[in-house]
């Protein structure tokens, strides 16, 4: 059984980051591997207690407490079987994900939360370099055809279920490589993208089939595909970046989305090509946001040799500890999260909203113009005021909008299939994952906007269990959450 003192005798530690000096100077992750002995004195502090809070903060329902265990008594095997029995990818959501579980560990209630998704990542790691990661074939066929629209992790997952279910499957992907937003949304120095080939490989062992530079309904039309697979699933995700069109100078030259900074990018460090049209070398930066994304951009301009960046976020500063009459345990807290970009440089500036991007006289922007705010909820509904004379200019020869997304993308697919948008510019579908269109069904951030990893892959497995049903193929297959039970989970 778990050590019930395991807390007492251990704190809650990190393992340390590479030198800031050292990793600004390549794209490779900033986390080394940690040691065993001190992810089993990690695991250790996990009491397994009579009602893991974690379960109910973790969307997939990993099954923490077990698998700490299994690290604590050095039985890694055991614990990455324990682990992959309902997360298809750890080793994506130990570097990704927020980690609501640890905002939901009990220990959390008096003391600092067990280290759950570095132990997470670490069981992850473990797994591949011991050869724990093999491929799982059916032993039979259904005969039946699946076709995945999109292949982030809400469509990998789902993949990977229904192949191992024995259905055959196929992912379409419109960029040259799979892998969605993980692909090419994500720097490296977060996830490097070996880690994506090495799960590819593991899946196409098992079946699944890949096909990429196919732009679903223009390449291939709804018709096609309803005609060649007995379903289909979206997963297109929700790349709509929300924009700032009212903002006078938006227009200007050097204000961009972030994702037209950061796919670039990534193409560079991946050799797809020389050189970025949006290169933040001996810029001065301004990121407008301050979420995941934008700090995405912080990395990636540091990287690039940026003169100055500077991060602004309308939100006033937040504390840097649960405020338990605003936040009680185990709800998701509002805290100052710090990542690892900012320890790299750069400035933070709170409760600011950007007024107007200025004109150098020749068409570029010179400058954000900002005002101080305060942002409150009257009647349920978010207002923001602006503080009269609070007004300045920040120096800016780069703007990155890292505001969050408006949704999937409008495409001739949803016209072919005859799916609607709703209001939040996701699509909706019922209790059975299916949308309006019959065998037709959706998951993901295209299903509940932009959202977290770790409901991506929740919802690729529930999705793939309604698939497996509809399919009228024997026996279930594990379905984690509902489509319409869970609210958004970790934003503002």
């Amino acid at each position: 059984m778990p050590d019930p003192n395991g807390f007492l005798r251990y704190e809650r530690q990190l393992p340390k980051r590479r030198p800031v000096p050292v990793r600004i100077r390549d794209w490779r992750e900033v986390y080394p591997p940690a040691g065993e002995e001190l992810i089993r004195d990690q695991a250790t502090r996990c009491m397994d207690c009579g009602i893991p809070f974690c379960h109910e903060g973790c969307p997939l329902g990993n099954r923490i407490p077990d698998w700490n265990d299994l690290v604590r008594t050095n039985a890694w095997a055991a614990a990455a079987e324990s682990l992959h029995a309902t997360n298809n990818f750890p080793e994506f959501t130990g570097r990704l994900c927020p980690a609501p579980c640890e905002a939901a560990c009990v220990l959390g209630i008096a003391d600092d939360p067990v280290t759950i998704k570095q132990v997470e990542v670490e069981i992850a790691n473990h797994a591949f370099d011991l050869g724990y990661v093999k491929p799982q074939p059916p032993a039979t066929l259904s005969g039946r055809s699946v076709a995945v629209v999109g292949s982030g992790p809400a469509g990998l997952a789902a993949a990977q279920q229904l192949a191992r279910a024995g259905h055959a499957v196929t992912v379409f992907e419109r960029d040259d490589r799979i892998g969605g937003l993980l692909r090419y949304g994500i720097p490296d120095f977060k996830l490097e993208k070996e880690r994506i080939d090495a799960r590819l490989a593991q899946m196409e062992a098992e079946g699944v089939i890949f096909q990429t530079g196919v732009n679903v309904g223009v390449d291939v039309t709804a018709d096609d595909l309803r005609e060649r697979f007995d379903a289909v699933l979206l997963t297109c995700g929700a790349l709509a970046g929300r924009d700032t069109h009212g903002t006078p100078g938006r227009q200007l030259r050097g204000v961009h989305l972030a994702m037209d900074h950061l796919v670039p990018a990534n193409r560079v460090v991946a050799g797809l090509q020389e050189s970025t049209p949006i290169d933040a070398r001996d810029k001065h930066v301004v990121i407008i946001g301050g979420g995941d994304t934008g700090a995405d951009c912080l990395g990636v301009a540091h990287r690039q040799g940026a003169a100055n960046v500077i991060q602004l976020d309308q939100y006033p500063l937040p504390p840097e500890a649960r405020a338990a009459e605003l936040h009680p345990w185990p709800t998701w807290p509002v805290i100052l999260r710090n990542y690892p970009a900012h320890e790299e440089g750069g400035e933070r500036v709170f409760g600011v909203a950007v007024q107007e991007f200025v004109d150098d006289g020749n068409g570029n922007v010179a400058a954000v113009r900002v005002a101080d705010v305060v942002v409150e909820r009257v009647d349920g509904r978010r207002t923001v005021t602006v503080t009269p004379g609070s007004e300045r200019d920040l120096r800016a020869d780069l703007v990155l909008l890292a505001i969050g997304f408006e949704g999937t993308e409008q495409q001739p697919l949803l016209d072919q299939l005859g799916v609607t948008r709703n209001p939040r510019g996701a699509v909706d579908a019922g209790d059975d994952w299916q949308t309006g269109a019959d065998g037709v069904f959706v998951a993901g951030d295209m299903h509940r906007g932009a959202s977290l990893i770790v409901w991506a892959i929740a919802e690729g497995r529930a999705a793939a269990a309604a698939i497996h049903q509809y399919l009228g193929a024997p026996g279930d297959l594990p379905a984690p959450v509902r489509p319409t039970s869970q609210p958004l989970a970790a934003t503002r």
